[in-house]
Parts: C-alpha cells; structure tokens; sequence
C-alpha cells in the first residue's frame, strides 16, 4: 500500500461523510425543525421558545 491508495481511501472516506451530511441535512424528517429555526430571526421575543422552562421543573 502507497501513499496513493492512501489518499485514494480518504477521498472514499470523505466522500461518503460529505452524502452523510447532505443526506441528514436534506432530509425529510427534519424538514420542520429548519424550517421552524428558520423563521427565529423574524420572531418578536415574546415568541421565543424558552429552554429555561424545562431546567426549572427538575
């Protein structure tokens, strides 16, 4: 094995991260989550989900 498998297998590897990503990021199931942060930007801050909420209850 050379350096040129080597580098042969990481472009493999990186390519097979790079579906992986597109895939989760793309994916239907998470298309409402987006699309929901998304809109954050645009919200009043009486609007805001607060993450506190679920802290203060245990």
């Amino acid at each position: 094995m050379d350096i040129n498998d080597v580098r042969g297998l990481g472009t493999i590897f990186a390519l097979i991260a790079f579906a992986g990503i597109f895939w989760w990021a793309y994916g239907s199931s998470r298309r409402k989550r987006f699309d929901d942060d998304a809109q954050i930007p645009f919200l009043d801050n009486e609007e805001m989900p607060s993450h506190d909420d679920k802290d203060r209850s245990k």
